[in-house]
């Protein structure tokens, strides 16, 4: 979906990490899931009874995530994303290697694992912006599905995650309307002229290699970034007036007051 790539790039941008780049992150990343959705779908690879599980709890799981990112230290939030970056580009190395399961566990099994597994990569997705396809994918060829049907069906529960994250994320406020405005219509674009790339020109092992590195250079520096990170400190009104207010006495006082111990500097 691209959430690992928009979150950074945002931040970096200068946009705040929890009220702007994390809600956009899903919001686009919910997008381009969806316009992946549409032609997984008509070519009949989407398990929808399969993945319906998932999506369910995922759903509910990622606005709590969206919740969540409100109290959690930017520094741990930087952390926390620079390792799920790290294990999708290794995941991603190791998936170009591995062979297509044989074996299709039972529905029962597969349900089960379903349940823990959405409300996990649900949660994971809304806290650190994330559609969590990451965590879906490999979980969906561990329980028989081939490569292509575990990609669409990925897309089909990181749609619903994605979606329902940014919208646990817009009920608290974190809201930009004229940069969403910008990036979504960038991003159809870029999906657009990105997809006829890929379909045409582009080698399917290449470009997970190239897309693995990137990955691992955005980790290393939101790692740095929130090893070096220094929170800004706002000074209230209320000290601003209090201030202007102390300093106004000052000017007004007589000689008498100013005798007066309460505008005595104290040792």
């Amino acid at each position: 979906g691209g959430g690992m790539v928009y979150v950074p790039v945002l931040n970096w941008a200068g946009f705040d990490m929890v009220q702007v780049a994390i809600p956009l992150g899903l919001l686009l990343n919910g997008l381009n899931t969806l316009l992946v959705l549409i032609p997984f779908a008509r070519k009949k690879l989407v398990d929808w009874k399969g993945g319906a599980v998932m999506a369910v709890t995922a759903l509910i799981a990622s606005p709590l995530g969206a919740m969540t990112s409100d109290k959690v230290p930017v520094q741990t939030l930087k952390i926390l994303f620079a390792a799920m970056v790290v294990a999708a580009a290794i995941r991603m190395i190791y998936a170009s290697k591995k062979a297509e399961p044989e074996k299709m566990m039972s529905m029962g099994k597969r349900s089960l694992l379903g349940f823990f597994t959405g409300a996990f990569a649900g949660f994971v997705g809304g806290m650190l912006g994330l559609g969590g396809g990451f965590i879906i994918a490999p979980i969906l060829m561990m329980m028989g599905y081939k490569t292509k049907e575990a990609a669409a069906t990925t897309a089909f529960v990181v749609t619903f995650s994605s979606f329902s994250g940014y919208l646990g994320h817009v009920a608290q406020g974190h809201m930009n309307w004229p940069l969403t405005i910008v990036v979504v219509v960038a991003v159809i674009i870029g999906s657009q002229l990105g997809g006829k790339y890929m379909t045409e020109k582009a080698k399917s092992k290449q470009v997970k290699v190239i897309y693995a590195i990137v990955l691992f250079i955005i980790a290393g520096k939101m790692t740095y970034g929130a090893l070096t990170y220094k929170p800004k400190v706002k000074k209230t009104k209320a000290v601003k007036d209090n201030k202007q207010t102390s300093l106004l006495l000052q000017k007004e006082a007589t000689p008498q007051m100013q005798n007066c111990f309460l505008f005595k500097p104290q040792s």
